[in-house]
């Protein structure tokens, strides 16, 4: 048979190609042909209208929105890239056998509305929209800071022009952005293009009127409802729905959502993170080590869903407010799974596979690159002893930088932004933690995992063969 597909994750890194490579791994071992197309950074691996047409199954892999108006008129079969890595041959399967499949036709991109709705998808747009800003203005920041931590204020003794335009770029620019970003992406992702720019006013408000990312949030979602009701609910007569999509709907949705802003949510909102911004500042060392244990639990919970993503979220919200440990202990969390993992590939060989101690090697980069999705396959393959070992070690590392007051002022970019000066506060104690938490999971995978049978090892044989 031959089976064919997309595949495709909110950030477009980890999930969209580990689950390519699971399905066309697993498909090629059930003796069938395959080839998926993902939709990361770039799209690669373009599937042609021959290889469409020729197809015997469909699936995508997806946790976005794809244009699927290519497959008109053909059954497709579509799952999150989680199910792709966790149930890859129920997966094709069900596609061979048409269990849940649908139909797409030629006039709409169809499957795309039910994937869309659900609150958490709105917020995964918003961050998805949002991260290329907090990045790029985020490790621009840090390089500011290598000229001197004040070098970029031109009232300082030791200004230099070169950091104040990093800090500008980056801090004044870039990552000023990150709100109004976020409130256009969720905004857009309820209501369309026509979400874009009332989503967008109101994470500008909330940037400047102090409720920040949580006000962005609520702003997004307020806006984006409001202006699918303006523009994609309310019936006009054909001859007014071209001026009304073009002045009344931006007119009205930006105006209310404006106001709602000012004078409804954000003083309310602007109080409750001053209030938390306040209490995470004054964190004792037992506070920030039972809010790091908090941070690395959730982290490695789910490897880059939506628990790792909600509480990496906020830390980067909290960046904003001027608070830099959470986001810290989040990159600490974030890449101890895979360090560990690539650890203990090593240290204990007879427990895994030889697929598993090859994809172990990858492990040290991804860890390194803060790169959590990197122990999916790990966890997929043995989730009841190896997602426990992995919020060990993690909780291990959050803990140890929440209590000694690591902070970050990068909020990306894993051991590489350690080598620009002033980035980190207390580097030794951050690479403590790190090596504990990597440690840690290590010798908890070791000692749970039990060591690969006979038939694991002929099975694996035979699929590599």
């Amino acid at each position: 048979m031959k089976i064919i597909g997309i595949t495709a994750c909110p950030t477009g890194i980890a999930h969209t190609y580990m689950s390519a490579e699971k399905l066309e791994v697993t498909a090629t071992s059930l003796g069938h042909e395959a080839k998926f197309e993902t939709q990361g950074a770039k799209i690669e691996n373009v599937l042609t209208p021959e290889e469409i047409q020729a197809a015997d199954a469909i699936i995508l892999a997806v946790d976005k929105d794809v244009d699927t108006r290519r497959f008109a008129g053909r059954k497709i079969k579509r799952v999150s890239t989680s199910w792709a890595i966790k149930e890859p041959e129920k997966v094709i399967e069900e596609a061979l056998e048409n269990i849940g499949t649908i139909e797409i036709s030629a006039e709409k991109n169809e499957g795309i509305q039910e994937q869309k709705s659900g609150i958490y998808n709105h917020f995964m747009n918003g961050v998805n929209y949002m991260l290329p800003f907090v990045i790029a203005g985020g490790i621009i920041i840090a390089l500011s800071f290598a000229f001197g931590i004040t070098a970029s204020d031109p009232k300082s003794d030791d200004y230099n022009a070169l950091a104040g335009a990093l800090s500008t770029i980056g801090g004044g620019t870039a990552f000023a952005m990150m709100v109004p970003a976020l409130g256009a992406g969720i905004a857009s992702s309820i209501a369309g293009k026509a979400g874009f720019a009332p989503g967008i006013v109101a994470g500008l408000l909330a940037a400047n009127g102090g409720s920040g990312f949580l006000g962005g949030m609520i702003g997004g979602l307020l806006a984006g409802y409001l202006t699918d009701l303006l523009a994609n609910k309310i019936s006009i007569k054909k001859q007014l729905a071209a001026i009304y999509q073009l002045i009344v709907v931006p007119l009205v949705s930006i105006l209310v959502i404006g106001l709602a802003m000012v004078f409804l949510i954000d003083k309310p909102i602007a109080w409750v993170l001053d209030a938390l911004t306040g209490w995470l500042n004054g964190l004792g060392n037992t506070s920030g080590l039972m809010f790091g244990l908090l941070i690395g639990v959730m982290m490695a919970a789910d490897m880059g869903g939506p628990i790792n993503k909600s509480i990496s979220t906020f830390s980067i919200g909290l960046m904003s407010a001027g608070v830099n440990a959470p986001i810290a202990a989040c990159m600490a969390a974030g890449m101890t799974p895979p360090l560990g993992l690539a650890l203990a590939t090593i240290l204990f060989k007879n427990k895994f596979t030889k697929e598993e101690r090859t994809s172990g090697q990858s492990c040290w980069i991804l860890g390194a690159s803060y790169i959590t999705e990197g122990a999916i396959p790990f966890a997929v393959a043995d989730p009841i002893r190896v997602i426990p070992s992995l919020m060990l070690g993690s909780a291990t590392a959050a803990g140890i930088s929440m209590a000694a007051g690591v902070t970050s002022m990068a909020p990306h970019g894993g051991i590489w932004v350690m080598l620009i000066p002033n980035v980190m506060n207390n580097l030794p104690m951050y690479l403590l933690a790190i090596v504990a938490g990597t440690v840690v999971t290590a010798l908890a995978v070791g000692m749970l995992k039990k060591p690969v049978t006979v038939e694991d090892s002929k099975i694996i044989n035979e699929v590599e063969m």
